[in-house]
């Protein structure tokens, strides 16, 4: 005895009432989505058709077919506003702007955020050789951004020292950094 089942072929009522309904699916499916969608969304009705192993005839095949092809549509509406959403949501996270119609990330790269921290740890050891004064005046005039006038006159000094403390200061950067 073969207790092993064929598996079934596919409905043929269902294969025929599809090929019968062709046009008729995609003139509806197109008049919603338009032509091209309309027949990706009659193709894969198709593709469901001829795939499904039924041991029971469907009872009306035209009504099945349109809400085959409905499920399908609100499927792929349901798909397109999950990934629209986390489109979003991940342009929010990333900061991204749109420059000419492309997304543009305005995070700093990895590489870039490292190369500039080591250059401020550098940076920080060449300063903090200098003297006192001259890191202070380094400090408030390219740091806090207050002009040479202004440094002398918080710290009490002449300009022209404010002056010679930034040569100073400069001068031993560029010698510490190499530039």
């Amino acid at each position: 005895m073969n207790d092993i089942v064929p598996p079934p072929s596919p409905s043929t009522a269902l294969l025929d009432a599809f090929l019968a309904r062709r046009a008729a699916l995609l003139r509806y499916f197109a008049a919603r989505v338009g032509q091209a969608e309309g027949q990706d969304i009659v193709q894969e009705i198709y593709l469901r058709v001829v795939s499904v192993r039924c041991y029971t005839e469907v009872q009306h095949p035209g009504g099945y077919l349109y809400r085959l092809g409905n499920n399908i549509l609100l499927d792929r509406l349901r798909q397109d506003r999950a990934r629209a959403r986390r489109d979003r949501d991940w342009r929010e996270a990333n900061h991204n702007v749109s420059v000419g119609g492309e997304d543009v990330s305005d995070a700093v790269p990895q590489d870039e955020a490292l190369i500039a921290r080591d250059q401020l740890r550098q940076m920080r050891i060449a300063l903090a050789a200098l003297p006192e004064a001259v890191q202070t005046s380094f400090r408030l005039h390219k740091i806090e951004g207050l002009t040479h006038a202004q440094v002398a006159e918080r710290m009490g000094v002449s300009r022209s020292l404010i002056e010679k403390h930034m040569m100073s200061a400069l001068r031993h950067l560029s010698q510490s950094l190499d530039r």
